[in-house]
């Protein structure tokens, strides 16, 4: 049951915040880290902007 739960979680971008908090920490120790909710709402805000980046 674990790993279907990962990879569900994989396919939706569960790791996404994660792996982008640590990309700045680590190159961008100066930037401020936005929250989780802000990541998210940047995310599907330029997913918007962009639709080409979508496969649908």
């Amino acid at each position: 049951m674990r790993g279907v739960a990962r990879w569900y979680s994989a396919i939706n971008g569960g790791q996404d915040y994660q792996r982008y908090v640590a990309h700045l920490r680590r190159n961008h120790p100066g930037r401020p880290v936005p929250t989780e909710r802000e990541y998210w709402r940047e995310r599907y805000a330029e997913a918007e902007r962009n639709p080409s980046t979508r496969c649908c």
